[in-house]
């Protein structure tokens, strides 16, 4: 069984910085794309920022500028440094691991989540 389990998040004062972290663990043989999603309340989940396993990115562009996502591929970590951070940055923050190869199937999983608030 695969599992993510994400660290990082808390509340910061606009321009602040936080950065986000997501292990994945369990019987994986590689994992394609790693990326961070986000649902603030009443707004669907929208895509953040993503990686591939050779390093190739894609942002939101509300992010652009402002966060850098970076991954260690022998630790199965994603990592997400957000810099300039403003009150419409506040909302859950997802990750997602994508083409997950494990023993015996290829599928895609989720973390928990972790809260990102921005407020003064």
């Amino acid at each position: 069984q695969v599992q993510l389990v994400e660290s990082g998040g808390g509340l910061v004062q606009p321009g602040g910085s936080l950065r986000l972290s997501c292990a994945a663990s369990g019987h994986i043989f590689s994992i394609n794309a790693m990326g961070w999603h986000r649902q603030a309340p009443g707004k669907q989940r929208e895509l953040v920022a993503a990686i591939t396993t050779g390093g190739s990115t894609n942002y939101a562009d509300s992010v652009k500028g402002r966060f850098t996502i970076f991954r260690d591929n022998a630790k199965n970590t994603v990592y997400l440094q957000m810099n300039s951070l403003k009150p419409e940055d506040t909302a859950v923050y997802y990750c997602k691991a994508a083409d997950v190869h494990t023993t015996s199937r290829i599928d895609d999983y989720w973390g928990q989540g972790t809260q990102v608030t921005v407020s003064s």
